[in-house]
């Protein structure tokens, strides 16, 4: 199968973001101070790791469906929808939250070009499901850094 050039630019916004993801996960992970430094200094790597999977196999797909990757610095910059991480130390609860909002907008841009990938290709939407269920389980173990145990959650017994 040869992809056409609407999945191949919805594939190299997907590479894109996890590319950025990847880099501003690393930031982080210089650069956070605070209470729970070492547990989160950890799961950034995780998300750095997952991260950097992730785009080689978007990539990767890319090239087997006859499309051009663009991995290059500029293009990462120029395209990314992920807003940029502040320069400095940040404090692990400002970093969590930091983190959270850019993990969820790449997943945003999964969710956005998923039905036009699905409908030319299900089977690279396949992966687009495997790598936003794993980023919204890795956010979810790094926003729990930050959660207090008073927070609202669903009560068995109210529904």
């Amino acid at each position: 199968m040869k992809a056409s050039q609407q999945l191949a630019d919805n594939l190299q916004i997907v590479l894109t973001d996890l590319i950025e993801l990847q880099l501003q996960g690393k930031q982080a992970h210089w650069n956070i101070v605070g209470p729970n430094f070492r547990d989160l200094h950890l799961q950034l790597d995780e998300l750095v790791v997952a991260t950097r999977e992730f785009a080689d196999d978007t990539a990767e797909r890319m090239r087997a469906l006859h499309a051009l990757p663009d991995g290059r610095s500029a293009t990462i910059a120029k395209g990314t929808r992920l807003e940029e991480f502040p320069a400095g130390l940040v404090n692990t609860k400002n970093a969590v939250k930091l983190v959270t909002e850019r993990v969820e907008r790449a997943v945003q841009t999964m969710r956005d070009v998923h039905d036009e990938v699905d409908e030319e290709d299900p089977t690279t939407a396949d992966l687009l499901h495997a790598f936003i269920s794993r980023l919204e389980q890795l956010v979810w173990m790094i926003n729990a850094e930050i959660m207090n145990a008073g927070a609202a959650v669903t009560d068995p017994d109210e529904a």
